[in-house]
């Protein structure tokens, strides 16, 4: 149900209502998801690194050892390992070991596909600009 409607004080370079007009239905029904929002921000924090971006970019490509992951980021193997290891510990990335050789892959597949989906939308929005 709507409540009644008072004015509220704005500045003209910033949209905001110019009346104060809950819509208390669709805030009861959204509310209860919003507790859910700490594990995106948590995943959102992970990939707002754009070394870690890469990387997890890279993984949603391939399983990829240490050095593989050093290369494609331009920097040295321990740098890579300090990124990897956070993204191992946010749950993001899980590792094998194969003999002297370590690979990791992404191990949540929410990742890999919002990941996928950023990227082909950037895609498609660069396509559209040069039409």
């Amino acid at each position: 149900m709507l409540q009644e409607p008072t004015p509220i004080r704005t500045h003209d370079d910033v949209p905001v209502c110019q009346v104060d007009c809950v819509n208390s239905e669709a805030v009861q029904r959204i509310r209860p998801h919003l507790d859910q929002i700490g594990n995106v921000v948590f995943i959102f924090k992970a990939l707002a690194d754009e070394t870690r971006a890469k990387i997890v970019y890279a993984l949603s490509q391939s399983d990829l050892c240490v050095c593989d992951v050093a290369a494609l980021i331009g920097s040295s193997k321990a740098t890579a390992s300090y990124h990897l290891r956070l993204l191992h510990h946010m749950g993001i990335a899980k590792y094998r070991k194969d003999g002297k050789l370590v690979y990791y892959h992404l191990s949540n597949q929410q990742v890999k596909s919002l990941m996928h989906l950023a990227i082909n939308d950037m895609s498609s929005s660069e396509e559209g600009a040069s039409r």
